[in-house]
C-alpha cells in the first residue's frame, strides 16, 4: 500500500484560520448554554418529543393489544390494524352480509360512491373483504 503524501495527510486538517472559526463559534455556542432561556427552550424541546414518542407507543401497544385479542379469537390478524372507519365499515359489511359502495355511501354518509368504492377496494387489497361483481352490480363480503 502506498504511503500518503504529505498533501494527502493534510488534507483534513483545517487551516489556522479555519480552525480559529470553529474555536470562536464553540465558544459562543457554549455561552449560549449558560443562558437559563436558551436551556429551558431546550428542556421544553425535549419535553415535547418526549410526549410524542409515548403517544406513539401507546399507539402501538394499542394495535399489539387488539392484534393479541385477535389470535385469542381466531379474527383475522389484518383487521388489527385498521383505522377506526375502516373498522366500521368491515363490521357494517359482516352484519348486512353483502354490501355495495352504495350502501356504505349511505351509511356513513358519503357525497359520492366513489370515496365508499375506494375505502372499500384499498380494503380488498389488504385482504379483508373480497369482492364479487353480479351483472352491474360489485359486492364486498367479508372473507
Amino acid at each position: 500500500m502506498p504511503e500518503e503524501t504529505s498533501k494527502e495527510k493534510f488534507k483534513s486538517v483545517p487551516s489556522p484560520y479555519l480552525q480559529k472559526e470553529i474555536e470562536e463559534e464553540l465558544k459562543e455556542n457554549l455561552d449560549k448554554f449558560k443562558d437559563p432561556v436558551v436551556l429551558a427552550t431546550i428542556a421544553y424541546k425535549l419535553l415535547e418529543e418526549r410526549e410524542n414518542t409515548n403517544r406513539i407507543l401507546k399507539n402501538v401497544l394499542a394495535r399489539l393489544d387488539k392484534l393479541e385479542a385477535g389470535k385469542e379469537a381466531s379474527v383475522p390478524p389484518q383487521n388489527a390494524f385498521l383505522s377506526e372507519i375502516d373498522q366500521k365499515i368491515v363490521d357494517f359489511v359482516a352484519k348486512a352480509g353483502k354490501s355495495t359502495a352504495r350502501d356504505v355511501q349511505k351509511a356513513f354518509g358519503y357525497k359520492g360512491s366513489n370515496a365508499a368504492s375506494s375505502r372499500l377496494n384499498r380494503l380488498v387489497k389488504q385482504g379483508v373483504l373480497e369482492k364479487k361483481q353480479a351483472g352491474r352490480k360489485v359486492y364486498f363480503l367479508l372473507r
